[in-house]
């Protein structure tokens, strides 16, 4: 089912959120209205403890709300099973983590190459997909190198490189340059500002840095669970 017009990636509506310890449930989200526009760079901040990777990541579909309604990419991915959730994530979803998740035992090339395992694609055609991720992000002359060989900077370049790779309809940074020296923070702001401008991606990143949250095109604020609709 659809909900809204083209004009959005995400709409949540009254998305509430709760963790289990031990006997007692302990409220996250409460209630969070949010409509995030095709072509948008939202960057979501908010104190620790505020709710915002949780609410990042029920938007990419790695957790569930409680209750409540979300559409992403026009997919009510609320209602979907568990199988057909993953398979929805590969598909249209890039992911952008602070510490990259990149696998050790392999290269810039094949660490791209992993999230088209899951298309039908030949070996040749992952092979130039990947390749022009990374050149689109810098590093032509890394495809070889293992992480450990890589900066910080270009490890995360290479995840961002991963993130495009299947041209997903959202993008999720979640504190992208939080383990980055200020010049690679720049860099990779730029490249995600990039990817936003030129490209058209839609981009939600979870930040608490005031200058890289600058990059954004819209901010949002959480506070407690709640999100401050004079600071969204």
């Amino acid at each position: 089912m659809e909900n809204g017009s083209d004009k959005f990636t995400v709409i949540a509506e009254k998305i509430y959120k709760s963790y289990s310890r031990g006997s007692r449930k302990v409220p996250v989200l409460y209630g969070i209205d949010l409509k995030v526009g095709r072509g948008e760079f939202l960057a979501l901040m908010g104190p620790s403890g505020s709710g915002k990777t949780t609410l990042l990541n029920l938007i990419a579909g790695l957790d569930r709300p409680d209750s409540g309604n979300l559409f992403v990419a026009g997919v009510a991915i609320s209602d979907l099973r568990e199988t057909d959730l993953a398979r929805w994530r590969a598909l249209h979803v890039g992911f952008i983590f602070q510490f990259y998740n990149l696998l050790p035992v392999l290269s810039a090339l094949e660490n791209v190459e992993l999230p088209l395992q899951l298309r039908p694609l030949s070996r040749k055609e992952r092979r130039e997909h990947a390749v022009t991720a990374l050149e689109l992000v810098g590093l032509a002359d890394r495809l070889r190198h293992y992480p450990g060989e890589l900066s910080g900077g270009e490890q995360q370049r290479v995840a961002i490189a991963r993130a495009i790779v299947t041209d997903p309809s959202l993008i999720v940074a979640d504190e992208p340059t939080g383990d980055l020296d200020k010049s690679a923070a720049r860099e990779v702001l730029k490249m995600l500002g990039q990817l936003n401008s030129e490209f058209g991606k839609t981009i939600i990143m979870v930040t608490h840095d005031p200058k890289a949250a600058e990059s954004a095109t819209r901010m949002c604020h959480l506070e407690k669970g709640v999100l401050d609709a004079n600071a969204c």
